[in-house]
């Protein structure tokens, strides 16, 4: 089964997962956001509203949806990262360019999520979890600069788990029009890269006044 077919019946999986058991339910979206962090192309805009429309419908329950979302994107991030520990960044690109199109990554993409990385710092392995198109590719700067494993932990599940509760909330809110849920999220989206633009600027600003008192002090 490639990824389009795992796309299009990922649905059906999880809803004959759920009507089996809740809890293999449970384990199914773990599993499913797992490997949407894995394969990029697998979304979690369509896994956690599904979960969140059960969740409305009486069939699973909302804190263990997000938790299983949770662990599941927690542990899909550590491959990545490990990645990111292991091979040179030039390496990385040489198999990207080669083999990226089959998981839904290019060279451009992995070199975005580097700069981003570099100008903006750590923290940005916390609010990149809430930027599609960032989310899973932060994981691998996050290696490359050989960012400590706890820090990383933390500020990955902290990050992630604002996403789950998003997303759980949006399908529970939307019902049977879950799939709708990318028009309902991104005006958030937008909103969290405008604050963090408008944090960058006024740290930027920040910086500059305080060396230019020191030049004008001196």
């Amino acid at each position: 089964m490639d990824i389009s077919q795992l796309l299009t019946q990922l649905p059906t999986l999880i809803g004959n997962a759920v009507e089996a058991n809740q809890w293999i339910g449970y384990g199914t979206i773990l599993l499913a956001m797992f490997l949407e962090n894995l394969f990029p192309p697998i979304p979690s805009e369509l896994i956690m509203p599904l979960g969140g429309f059960y969740v409305q419908q009486g069939q699973l329950h909302f804190l263990p949806v997000v938790l299983a979302g949770l662990i599941g994107t927690v542990f899909g991030a550590f491959p990545w990262y490990g990645i990111g520990r292991l091979v040179n960044e030039k390496r990385l690109e040489n198999w990207l360019s080669n083999h990226g199109k089959w998981i839904g990554i290019s060279p451009d993409e992995l070199s975005r999520s580097r700069r981003w990385f570099n100008r903006y710092g750590t923290a940005l392995v916390f609010w990149g979890r809430l930027i599609p198109g960032i989310r899973t590719l932060i994981s691998v700067p996050a290696g490359v600069e050989l960012m400590p494993l706890l820090p990383f932990v933390i500020w990955t599940s902290a990050g992630s788990l604002i996403w789950m509760i998003l997303l759980t909330s949006a399908g529970y809110a939307l019902g049977e029009s879950y799939t709708n849920v990318e028009i309902w999220i991104d005006p958030i989206s937008k909103l969290i890269k405008v604050i963090l633009a408008l944090g960058f600027v006024s740290a930027f600003v920040w910086i500059v006044l305080r060396i230019w008192k020191r030049l004008y002090k001196g």
